[in-house]
C-alpha cells in the first residue's frame, strides 16, 4: 500500500475529530460556565530509508491527535438579578456533592437554587459545599435558615445577601442578621486533567492535584464570588468559524490524498493487463 494512502486516511479520522470538537463548542457557545475545548496535533512515526550523507531520509506516517485540552480561560460575567445565581471572577471552582452518594464535582456553573429544604443546589440537585456553619469552621451543604442566629432566633428567614467574599448574610423576620456560613472555592494545578461529566460538571479531582482545601474567595489565588451573576461560555465564535473551515479544507484535503492514491494502485494494477 503506498505511505500517501495511509497517511490520508490517518488524517481524515484526527480531523474529524477536531471537527467533532469544534461542534461540541458551538453547541454550547451559551452554556453557563462552559470551557472550549482545543484539538493539537502530532506527527507519527516516521519511516527511515537511509542516511545521506549527514542527513537522515525519512518519511512520516501521518499524523495523530496528541492532546484535546479545555480552555479554562474566564468567560464573560452576566448580570441576572437572582440571589442565588454565583458567578467566579478568577480562578476557581464551585465545589458540589451527591447528597446521596457523598460524590463531589468541581463546577463553573453557578445557576444555583433552593430547594424546599433551603439548600442551596444545582439544577441536576447537587449541594454547593462551603462553611456550612456560622463560627466558619465545617465544611459541608449550604444552607439559607436561622440556624446559628443569635439568641436562638427561630424568626423565619427574610432574606439574604452573597458577598465577595463568598460571606452568607441572613436576615430573619424580627430583624435578627448573622452570617449563616461562606461559600468556598477550590483551585487545581492541572486543571487539563479534570474529567467532563456533563451538567457542567468536573470529576477527577484528585488526579487534577487540589492546592489545599477550598479556600475562601479572593485567598490563596482563588477569584471572587459575584452574587446575582452567571459567567458565561468563554467559546469565540469567531475563532471556531475560522478553525471550522481550515479544518474542512484540511479534511478536503486529505481526501484528496486517498482518491489520488487510489488511482494510482488503479494504474499499477492495469499495468498487469
Amino acid at each position: 500500500m503506498l505511505r500517501s494512502l495511509n497517511s490520508g486516511i490517518i488524517a481524515l479520522q484526527q480531523f474529524q475529530e477536531r471537527m467533532d470538537v469544534i461542534g461540541n463548542n458551538i453547541a454550547n457557545v451559551n452554556t453557563t460556565g462552559f470551557k472550549s475545548a482545543r484539538v493539537d496535533f502530532a506527527d507519527t512515526f516516521s519511516q527511515t530509508l537511509g542516511n545521506q550523507g549527514n542527513s537522515l531520509m525519512q518519511i512520516g506516517t501521518g499524523v495523530t491527535t496528541s492532546a484535546i485540552r479545555n480552555r479554562f480561560t474566564q468567560g464573560a460575567i452576566a448580570q441576572t438579578g437572582s440571589l442565588t445565581d454565583l458567578a467566579i471572577s478568577g480562578q476557581g471552582f464551585f465545589v458540589v456533592r451527591n447528597s446521596a452518594t457523598g460524590a463531589e464535582y468541581l463546577t463553573r456553573d453557578g445557576a444555583f437554587q433552593l430547594d424546599a429544604n433551603g439548600y442551596l443546589i444545582t439544577a441536576g440537585g447537587l449541594r454547593l459545599q462551603g462553611y456550612a456553619d456560622a463560627a466558619l469552621s465545617t465544611i459541608g451543604d449550604l444552607r439559607i435558615d436561622n440556624t446559628g442566629a443569635p439568641g436562638n432566633s427561630t424568626a423565619a428567614v427574610a432574606s439574604f445577601t452573597i458577598d465577595s467574599n463568598g460571606l452568607i448574610r441572613v436576615r430573619l423576620a424580627d430583624g435578627t442578621e448573622f452570617i449563616r456560613g461562606q461559600v468556598l472555592l477550590q483551585n487545581v494545578q492541572n486543571p487539563h486533567a479534570l474529567a467532563k461529566e456533563g451538567q457542567n460538571l468536573y470529576s477527577n479531582i484528585a488526579a487534577a492535584g487540589p492546592l489545599a482545601r477550598p479556600q475562601p474567595p479572593g485567598t490563596s489565588g482563588v477569584g471572587t464570588v459575584v452574587s446575582g451573576a452567571l459567567e458565561l461560555s468563554n467559546v469565540d465564535l469567531a475563532q471556531e468559524f475560522s478553525t471550522l473551515i481550515t479544518t474542512q479544507r484540511a479534511f478536503q484535503a486529505g481526501a484528496r490524498v486517498v482518491t489520488t492514491s487510489d488511482e494510482i494502485l488503479a494504474e499499477v494494477v492495469n499495468l498487469k493487463r
